[in-house]
């Protein structure tokens, strides 16, 4: 069978040659090997992927360049040493019923911020642009299927790696699923089963047997190979990889801030669990943070400080710590929303799919979001999908510390009431179920764990 997602394409070599040059690997050795497959390979042979998989192993065997500045752990030890010293713990609320507020509406506000992004996925930002002002708008004001005048023909300009998709959602009436919340899904059923003491053996075993292979993505598909194969977590995460660095783990982040609400360090550490199950350095570094801004959320109303409670938790002396600060300083320095979207895109290549996925990119497309949200869920993930790139991701994401953040109320219906509080998933055991009912599901994991009296709510 060659399936489209099981085979080595030409991209990938240029995804992983990009890779090895960004986490300092002197490739020269393999410079020629790389133009040459890329020059004479044919994908669909089979001597082509023997040659891409022979390459792959090559690389990971090459030595970091002299001088590299950057020092990227993926062991925890490692991490430990080169995140910030200070613990930080937040007031979260005392009563069930507030805690249970919370996670709920942090779980819808990934919903509807990652169904926003949906029907966005792949296209280039030209194409937003180009769509909104034939409807007039600067910004989306509301999910692309339902904002004036928007047809079937004016939607043919978002075309993206993906086709025209918008008119598949026109009549949407429960969530669709998508790996975003499936994942989501995925951990708090696994920390159900395994307890918050979980290994990363836990969590990859419980990939395998609840969720199917072509259900999930790049990062997560050639782990999920790997470990079919009998290589386990670390190694699985860098055997045979070009994604290693790309956003899945940090999208598989959010329950760990559910579970441990009030506590972003334990929160980083779950991440971290689970995200060396499949990916490396900034991409585990992209799922600590996302795990301990969730966590302070209910205590922190101030973007600014959430997203630097994050990057307490993760290597100053990373690429994703220098491009996060980069972010925070130009906001300091008064650049609008508008400058910010424009030196993203100028920083990375959205038309090479090796941008459109990297951790670093969408973080800082989440960042910007969160920072220029003015405390509006709405402006919050609009903002977050209209910068493009990864942003079913990245609107997901964004929702979901909103959500958290602002869970003493409720969510605007307009971005919630078109689900019907009902969500398919891939997970075992979750086809369809109510958006409710798995918050109370994820509150209970959490009350079992922290909190006295444990009866349901």
């Amino acid at each position: 069978m060659k399936h489209m997602w099981l085979w080595w394409t030409k991209e990938a070599l240029d995804i992983e040659r990009k890779q090895l040059i960004e986490e300092g690997r002197d490739i020269r050795m393999l410079e020629a090997e790389f133009e040459r497959l890329e020059r004479e390979g044919a994908p669909s042979g089979a001597e082509f992927q023997k040659a891409v998989n022979e390459l792959l192993d090559k690389g990971q065997t090459l030595p970091i360049s002299p001088g590299y500045r950057y020092v990227e752990p993926s062991d925890l030890k490692g991490i430990q040493e080169e995140r910030g010293k200070k613990f930080c713990k937040v007031k979260i609320p005392r009563t069930k019923e507030g805690r249970y507020n919370r996670i709920h509406r942090a779980w819808l506000g990934r919903c509807a911020g990652c169904l926003l992004g949906k029907p966005f996925e792949g296209t280039l930002r030209p194409r937003m642009v180009k769509f909104l002002n034939n409807l007039g708008l600067k910004e989306i004001s509301n999910y692309p299927w339902l904002l004036p005048g928007s047809t079937d023909e004016i939607a043919e300009g978002l075309n993206s790696w993906f086709g025209n998709t918008l008119p598949a959602y026109r009549g949407t009436t429960i969530f669709p699923g998508d790996d975003d919340t499936n994942y989501t899904v995925m951990c708090a059923a696994m920390v159900k089963q395994y307890g918050i003491g979980f290994t990363s053996d836990n969590m990859a075993d419980f990939l395998m047997n609840n969720v199917p292979l072509l259900r999930t993505c790049t990062a997560e598909r050639v782990a999920y190979r790997n470990l079919a194969n009998q290589i386990v977590p670390p190694e699985s995460a860098s055997v045979r990889n070009p994604y290693r660095e790309y956003i899945g783990a940090q999208i598989r982040a959010d329950f760990f801030g559910y579970v441990a609400m009030g506590n972003p360090r334990l929160a980083a550490e779950l991440a971290w669990r689970d995200a060396r199950i499949s990916h490396v350095k900034n991409g585990i570094y992209g799922a600590m943070w996302v795990a301990a801004m969730i966590a302070a959320a209910p205590g922190v109303t101030n973007a600014r400080k959430l997203i630097k409670i994050g990057l307490n938790e993760v290597p100053k002396r990373s690429r994703f710590f220098e491009r996060l600060t980069e972010v925070l300083d130009r906001y300091d320095e008064g650049a609008t929303y508008f400058e910010m979207l424009e030196f993203i895109h100028k920083c990375w290549d959205e038309k090479f799919s090796y941008s459109w996925t990297h951790v670093i990119a969408n973080a800082q497309i989440v960042a910007v979001a969160l920072l220029y949200s003015e405390g509006d869920f709405e402006k919050a993930i609009t903002r977050a999908v209209g910068m493009c790139l990864d942003t079913d991701c990245n609107g997901a994401t964004v929702g979901s510390i909103m959500g958290m953040m602002l869970g003493d109320k409720p969510l605007p219906e307009k971005w919630t009431s078109l689900m019907n509080d009902t969500i398919h998933t891939d997970v075992a055991g979750y086809d369809l179920v109510k958006i409710s009912d798995l918050a109370k599901e994820m509150f209970e994991i959490h009350a079992k764990h922290f909190m006295k009296g444990k009866k349901d709510i």
